[in-house]
């Protein structure tokens, strides 16, 4: 290649060669752009900018053009390792992509600019065609990107026509970047060399992540979910590596030495955030379909270890699982999962590409968790969920993300369940949702599931609807809504809604209309939309008040904060059950206070209602019917099912801190652990004492509080054979909450096991790890929790030479659980560099140390000194991560400024209402909690 050839040339040369469609024209283009890339200079990183206002009056695309289909080229110009040459001073990477793309559109309403979404992106060569009559518009002018705008506006000389189609096209540049967003690039250290003779065995790829507004950081586009077109795509790539891309492949050939081109068929009918393509030089693992290629891609040495073949063996599973639930068959004949090393978010459901977090998709034998494959299946079942939730039936605005995110949350329940029957998870990850849910939705501050349109108009806005109350929530009352109108029915519903808004666009209107088909087919008398519109447009969820002594029933708002008010209120179906009777339900309407003397006569036998937690609602007893509940936990547990055990903890505890029923009542709903034997009973109640661990773990209740933690999971402990991992599923998780629970206590017994184990390892003349993978996560914290610098360095360098994904996460876990504050303070230094905790781990690497007690107050004057870096990826989960434990004024006041000078946002205030709510509780019950621990302990 020349090295003298100037940028301007090269990137005129680059974008006349572009614009030619034909393949044969791409090695045209290869030798016009014989140009050094490394002489080139990409675009400045622009800094992250603030949401400005395009096309007036609002952030909205007008709708007078309505793409069909769209032309994409696309060169990713990095090379895949880096070469060291003499007398070279800088390496031979570059972060520059070119492209071209021409989009057909059909024009609504005359018009003589055309919008279109871009962002960073140079561009050039704008070229707007009639296409019925072949004739070329002139344009005026380009106005790309001022002050940062979402927009791109191409003027016209004269204006496109009412019912015309027209063209587009348009060349254009812009940088790889390193912050994994929009086309990104990630790196890996190949343990076996890629090819023969290589030394480096570090390597490069890259991947895009779309969603929800980045396809414009990637080519013009119409970038709103509502604006479907088809997509043919050719990516310009090396030829030692692979590029995958939405659809199968159609071409691929060689241009020269260095390149190759590959070219795909057209895509679905989809929306621009489901874009994706990857060039990498992995390799990949089938799964079995009759009708589907499904392959699984990984770095080569993963997949010649075998660490993809449990994501091979269930995919096609799942798949068919929901082929025939929805009678729908999986729009296209090809599926691509692959394993990143860097990803934000978790798992994306591009369409034919599914990208995962190489932690979610990897099960290592021997190193991984044997719990880690209902992770995996998880999140695989998530994302196959879109393809029928999201991919072929769309929701028209950001405002209905819940239409994909709450249906691929509900539906994974049962797809797990269907290949991991011998798991029993469905019970609960239906009762961990439902948790979730639960408490966000207790704060004033959050928000409906379907909000208007109008409040979500920015990327910030549409960001924050991607959390909870989108994916927990909204499972939770499509759960509810299908336990009332009967499954079967819901099942029939959730059919034709797919099958008649396939590759089309709705909102949450159009699924009632379909629900309310299926119900009235079976002559059922419910009205959908009225019913369930309380619970998607309003706020919250209820707290159902049983009064079993006059029959009353009523409902109100359930918050946090007793000082809020609120009249809001739903149409909740109450599944109630008694001691001596079979469930039965009963609607309860909005705002109505009602006797239900048929439902409650029971000759004062215990009253139980939301039977199974079917409902999204928490239930509140008369004292009498409360301690007849607890007195039936404590001598035969098992008349009450074992997700209402879990429940009624929750529920007590969520009541007290609402201030509804006394704080001893929740302590009281505990006493019977000691001869429970569960595990959901025994989550719920540890998730709910972690409320009163954050409130009081520096304060004096806390030291009684852990005695009585020791008497009640003493027996649960004892009862496992901590030398050995139970074969059943279920039983794994129990046993690891037992020691959790017993040695974060300090269960004698336990330190003495955890720190033998971790001793054990570290004084091990081999390599091999005899710490039981399931074990590992919960022995390596507590070991660096009672250990000191020894332990922690062995920790750090055990992660830091390890390649195993799946303990590299334990460790960086068990890493935060130290109490020597110094070390604590170095790991918080390590996340801010890339080299160290990789970008994607750093959020969750800094709330592990918040987590712990001794690290809190450095994290929050660590995230504050930081905030310019750290919030760009990870503002909001930071918010939530650090100020957990917040229950003073002088923390309140620091959080409060904090918000006003740096981040202003929906994360903030709920941090500040959950503060304030904090402080008054603590106030309330720190005495009466003291004093009912002391007095357990003295018994």
């Amino acid at each position: 290649m020349s090295k003298n050839s100037s940028v301007s040339k090269a990137f005129a040369a680059a974008f006349v060669v572009l614009t030619v469609s034909a393949i044969t024209g791409l090695v045209i283009m290869i030798i016009v752009y014989n140009t050094e890339i490394s002489s080139m200079n990409p675009t400045p990183r622009p800094t992250f900018p603030s949401t400005t206002a395009g096309p007036p009056p609002d952030m909205r695309l007008p709708k007078n053009l309505r793409p069909q289909s769209y032309k994409v080229l696309l060169w990713p110009r990095f090379y895949t390792k880096i070469i060291e040459e003499v007398n070279v001073t800088s390496p031979n990477q570059t972060l520059l992509f070119t492209g071209n793309s021409t989009v057909n559109f059909h024009c609504v309403q005359s018009t003589s600019s055309i919008y279109l979404n871009s962002m960073w992106l140079i561009v050039a060569n704008p070229v707007v065609m009639n296409k019925d009559t072949n004739e070329k518009i002139g344009v005026s002018a380009v106005n790309d990107q001022q002050d940062n705008s979402i927009f791109l506006e191409v003027q016209l000389n004269s204006a496109l026509e009412a019912g015309g189609n027209y063209s587009l096209s348009l060349d254009f540049s812009g940088e790889i970047s390193e912050f994994l967003y929009a086309i990104y690039v990630s790196t890996y250290v190949e343990g076996v060399p890629a090819h023969e003779g290589d030394t480096n065995t570090e390597r490069f790829l890259v991947a895009t992540n779309l969603e929800p507004t980045d396809a414009s950081r990637l080519f013009p586009c119409f970038d709103e979910p509502d604006m479907k077109a088809t997509f043919n795509v050719t990516i310009i790539h090396r030829r030692d590596t692979k590029a995958l891309g939405n659809a199968e492949q159609s071409d691929s050939n060689i241009i020269d030495k260095e390149w190759k081109y590959t070219s795909f068929h057209p895509t679905p009918i989809m929306s621009t955030y489901l874009f994706a393509f990857t060039v990498s030089e992995f390799n990949s693992i089938s799964s079995q379909h009759d009708r589907v290629n499904i392959q699984t891609y990984a770095r080569p040495e993963a997949i010649a270890a075998g660490h993809a073949q449990y994501a091979a063996n269930i995919t096609g599973e799942i798949l068919k699982f929901y082929e025939s639930h929805f009678e729908i068959i999986y729009a296209q004949t090809k599926l691509d999962q692959i394993a990143l090393p860097d990803l934000e978010p978790t798992a994306m459901e591009n369409w034919g590409l599914i990208t995962y977090q190489e932690g979610v998709l990897l099960y290592e034998k021997g190193v991984s968790s044997l719990l880690h494959k209902e992770f995996i299946a998880m999140i695989i079942a998530h994302e196959l969920a879109h393809q029928w939730f999201g991919n072929l039936v769309t929701m028209k605005w950001w405002n209905d993300i819940w239409l994909n995110e709450g249906f691929a949350n509900y539906m994974s329940f049962f797809a797990v369940d269907h290949v991991e029957p011998t798991f029993k998870l469905k019970d609960m990850h239906m009762m961990n949702n439902l948790h979730n849910a639960f408490e966000q939705d207790s704060l004033a501050s959050s928000h409906p599931l379907s909000p208007p349109q109008g409040d979500i108009q920015t990327t910030s806005d549409i960001i924050q609807m991607f959390d909870s109350i989108s994916y927990c929530k909204g499972a939770a009352v499509l759960r509810m809504l299908a336990d009332y109108v009967d499954k079967r029915v819901f099942d029939n519903g959730i059919k034709m809604y797919l099958s008649d808004l396939r590759y089309k666009n709705s909102d949450q209107n159009d699924l009632w209309e379909y629900i309310q088909k299926a119900v009235d087919e079976d002559a059922g008398h419910t009205e959908v939309a009225e019913m369930m519109n309380t619970w998607t447009k309003q706020i919250g969820y209820p707290v159902v008040t049983i009064n079993t002594t006059n029959g009353e029933v009523y409902q109100k708002h359930f918050l946090f904060n007793d000082s809020s008010e609120s009249s809001l209120s739903w149409f909740v179906p109450v599944r109630v059950m008694s001691n001596i009777s079979a469930p039965t339900v009963l609607l309860l309407k909005p705002g109505k206070i009602e006797n239900k003397d048929e439902f409650l006569s029971t000759n004062g036998e215990w009253i139980l209602a939301n039977v199974n937690c079917s409902g999204y609602y928490r239930v509140n007893y008369n004292p009498e019917n409360w301690e007849r509940l607890l007195t039936q936990m404590e001598k035969n547990p098992h008349r009450i099912p074992v997700m209402n055990r879990g429940q009624l903890v929750d529920d007590a505890f969520n009541l007290a801190r609402a201030k509804i029923v006394e704080v001893t009542l929740a302590l009281n709903s505990t006493r019977f652990l000691r001869n429970e034997r569960e595990f959901l009973p025994w989550e719920s109640a540890v998730r709910n004492l972690e409320y009163f661990v954050l409130m009081f773990d520096r304060s004096e209740v806390y030291g009684p509080m852990q005695v009585y933690l020791r008497k009640q999971v003493e027996g649960l402990y004892n009862s496992q054979n901590q030398s050995e991992v139970p074969t059943d599923h279920s039983s794994q998780h129990t046993q690891i909450i037992a020691i959790q629970v017993a040695c974060s206590n300090r269960l004698p017994e336990c330190l003495e096991m955890a720190t033998e184990m971790f001793a054990n390892w570290m004084n091990s003349n081999t390599t091999e790890n005899n710490i039981h993978p399931n074990l590992r996560s919960v022995i390596y914290c507590q070991a660096v929790a009672v250990g000191g610098k020894e332990e922690w360095e062995f920790a750090w360098n055990k992660f830091q030479s390890s390649s195993d994904t799946s303990e590299k996460d334990q460790l960086r876990e068990a890493l935060a659980c130290t109490k020597k504050i110094w070390l604590l303070s170095r790991y918080l230094e390590y996340t801010l560099n890339p080299e160290m905790i990789r970008l994607m781990d750093v959020a969750s690497t800094i709330n592990h140390i918040a987590n712990n007690v001794a690290g809190q107050a450095l994290v929050w004057n660590f995230i504050r000194a930081h905030w310019e870096y750290l919030h760009m990826w990870h503002g909001p989960e930071l918010i939530r991560g650090v100020t957990r434990r917040f229950c003073t004024q002088f923390e309140l006041d620091e959080l409060v400024k904090f918000s006003i000078e740096y981040y202003q946002s929906t994360a903030t205030r709920r941090a500040i209402e959950q503060t304030r709510v904090n402080i008054q509780w603590v106030s309330q019950n720190k005495d009466i909690i003291l004093q009912w621990f002391e007095r357990e302990t003295a018994l």
